[in-house]
């Protein structure tokens, strides 16, 4: 491969990794956008319980940087190891792809990260709110 048709690929990689965590930002507007609705539903009164949703939507925050944290700590292990070969660099999503399940595997751990407090949160506690008022 030529530097000129690696830069290029490496100018993608970086465009679609940016989009990729901008759909994970949406997402999380979604739910906050949910909460502010709740809010508007009920008013004033219910102000801690959403400061209690807003601390826990910061937490989903941390989470996510967590994960990019993680590909951070190897990257800075294969420069400090001299290990940064191109067949290293910008592996973010094939590192994962190799741990992916497949099949029904898969359809599970949908279903298990569906339940997850960072993916479920807040929606269960709206639905109890707009269900009991």
């Amino acid at each position: 491969m030529t530097a000129g048709a690696a830069e290029k690929l490496e100018a993608e990689w970086l465009a679609l990794q940016a989009n990729h965590e901008q759909y994970e930002r949406a997402a999380l507007g979604v739910k906050l956008l949910a909460v502010a609705l709740c809010a508007l539903a009920f008013g004033l009164r219910w102000l801690w319980v959403l400061m209690l949703i807003l601390w826990v939507q910061e937490a989903i925050f941390k989470t996510f940087q967590a994960r990019l944290g993680a590909r951070l700590l190897r990257v800075e292990a294969l420069l400090r190891e001299g290990q940064a070969g191109p067949d290293q660099a910008l592996q973010l999503h094939s590192e994962w792809l190799v741990s992916r399940p497949r099949g029904a595997a898969l359809l599970g751990e949908y279903a298990l990260s569906a339940l997850r407090p960072t993916v479920a949160f807040p929606y269960p506690l709206l639905a109890l709110l707009v269900g009991f008022f």
